[in-house]
Formats: C-alpha cells, sequence, structure tokens
C-alpha cells in the first residue's frame, strides 16, 4: 500500500507548516482530520480541497459538510473521496479552505511518495511539525480596524465611539437647536448692547447749550 506523505502549510502565515503520512486508500475526510489535529481547530466545520495545477489555481472541488445547493450540484464528498483518486501528478498540489464560514487557507502538496507502509504505524500520522497555529477568536483572522464606510479614510468615527443608537437622533437634534437657538439669543443681546453704546455716542456728540447758541 502506497503512502502519501503531504506538505501542509497556511496562505497567510509563513512559518506554519505540518507535513502528515497518509495511506493512499485513505480519503480526504481523513487528511481533513488528520490536518486539525495538529492544528487544534474543530474539525466539524464545512471545509473543501480544490484539485489544483502549479499556480494553486482551484479547480474539481472534494467538500465536508457542503451546503444543500452544492450536493444538489453533486458536489464530490471528501468520505467518498480517497486521495488515490485525484493524485496523477507526483507533485500534485490541493488548495484547501478549512472553515468556510470564516475561513483559513491552506496549500496541501504531495512532496513524496512511498511505496509501503510501515505496519506498525497508525495512518494518518503528523511526522513534522513547525510553528503553532494561529488562533481563531471570532473570525479566522483578527480583523484590520478600518474606518467607516460613512467617514473618509482615518477620520475619527465620533458615532460609532459612543455607540451611536439611531434613535436617539432626535434628542440630538432636539439639543442642537437649543445650541443653535441659546446661540441666536446671546447674539442678539450682544446686538442690542452695540446699539445702545452707539446711540450714547451719538447723543454726545450732537448735544449743544444755551451758551453755545447765544454766541451766534
Amino acid at each position: 500500500m502506497a503512502v502519501y506523505r503531504f506538505k501542509i502549510s497556511f496562505e497567510d502565515y509563513d512559518g506554519v507548516v505540518r507535513e502528515i503520512d497518509i495511506k493512499s486508500n485513505q480519503t480526504f475526510e481523513d487528511l481533513h482530520r488528520a490536518i486539525h489535529r495538529s492544528t487544534g481547530y474543530d474539525v466539524e466545520k464545512s471545509s473543501s480541497f480544490y484539485v489544483s495545477n502549479d499556480q494553486w489555481i482551484k479547480n474539481e472541488e472534494i467538500a465536508f459538510l457542503p451546503a444543500q445547493r452544492k450536493i444538489d450540484k453533486g458536489v464530490t464528498l471528501m468520505s467518498q473521496a480517497k486521495l488515490s483518486q485525484f493524485i496523477d501528478d507526483p507533485h500534485q498540489k490541493f488548495y484547501y479552505t478549512y472553515h468556510l464560514d470564516k475561513p483559513f487557507d491552506f496549500h496541501v502538496e504531495l512532496i513524496r511518495i512511498m511505496l509501503s507502509d510501515d505496519s506498525g504505524k497508525e495512518y494518518p500520522c503528523v511526522v513534522r511539525s513547525i510553528g503553532d497555529a494561529p488562533k481563531i477568536m471570532g473570525s479566522a483572522a483578527l480583523p484590520t480596524a478600518s474606518p467607516s464606510s460613512n467617514s473618509r479614510s482615518g477620520e475619527f468615527d465620533f458615532l460609532n465611539e459612543i455607540d451611536f443608537n439611531p434613535n436617539d437622533a432626535e434628542e440630538i437634534e432636539n439639543m442642537n437647536d437649543m445650541g443653535i437657538n441659546a446661540a441666536a439669543e446671546e447674539e442678539e443681546e450682544d446686538d442690542r448692547e452695540d446699539e445702545q453704546d452707539e446711540f450714547s455716542e451719538d447723543s454726545g456728540d450732537g448735544y449743544y447749550n444755551n451758551s453755545d447758541k447765544d454766541e451766534y
């Protein structure tokens, strides 16, 4: 019985690698489960292998827990697909996506074919492990903070920062109106004071007494 050795690496995390030996008559589901015994991830997540070329272009899909629409279209199931059925190159490649809702992507490459198995070994088995698998925290990768779609890049998003509730819009508008009205009243009061000062100055300039009149 031939044994395949696959190198599995994260597409977006350099330095995290697993090498797994698996028998040629075992299934893609066996490989799927072996990968996640080595990462610590939950295996019961919808995932897919894709037969790929040297440029990692996806072709035929081999699925685990697929959506009903894929089943209706006749997608190949991991549990029914033996590895040997999809190996036609000594360096065969598969693109693998774990957890389709919050995906991690992997490159899976056949790096060695052994013509006989070790009768004392249980397959599949991890023969090499480099680096710790990244933690899954709500999504496959921690999101990068980005500006709100309603604001310009790099601009402080005030409404999000204060947990703005759309139901509070009327209250905020009323507050704004109160502020505007108060400012208007203050401006009117200043104008009245200015007018009074101006009137006082004009009255002083135009004043004359009887003594001035007698001179004429």
